[in-house]
């Protein structure tokens, strides 16, 4: 089996070690992100709902810059919410932001329970440009 190629952002690879996960990994063309959420630097959870939400989508992008791709190669969003009615404003605002204009991706809304401490998590999968 081959390896899997794995992307980390600058400065947080310790974060994703001591949690046994990559950040993203790329398979040819693509490339896989796991959960991005509103984490601060020592990764502990911003207590503000929408700073959260605003920082999940930074950490997203420092990811996805560190594949050498952006908002803008992204096909297929999941995101996890932990109120999703209470939270949507927040989040549409992250969203309008990182997504300005058509043709937007997929996106997947599931409500949770629980997200480690968090309200809110993003991951996606993205197609790497050439």
């Amino acid at each position: 089996m081959a390896k899997r190629d794995v992307v980390f952002p600058v400065g947080r690879q310790a974060l994703y070690e001591q949690n046994a996960y990559s950040a993203a990994v790329r398979s040819g063309d693509l490339l896989f992100v796991s959960g991005q959420v509103g984490s601060r630097e020592d990764g502990s959870p911003e207590p503000d709902f929408a700073a959260q939400v605003k920082l999940a989508f930074d950490n997203l992008q420092s990811v996805l810059e560190a594949a050498g791709a952006s908002f803008e190669d992204i096909v297929d969003v999941t995101s996890f919410h932990t109120d999703p009615e209470a939270q949507f404003a927040a989040v549409m605002e992250a969203k309008a932001h990182a997504f300005p204009e058509k043709p937007y991706p997929n996106w997947t809304a599931v409500g949770v329970t629980w997200l480690a401490g968090f309200d809110f998590e993003i991951k996606v999968i993205a197609r790497l440009p050439e």
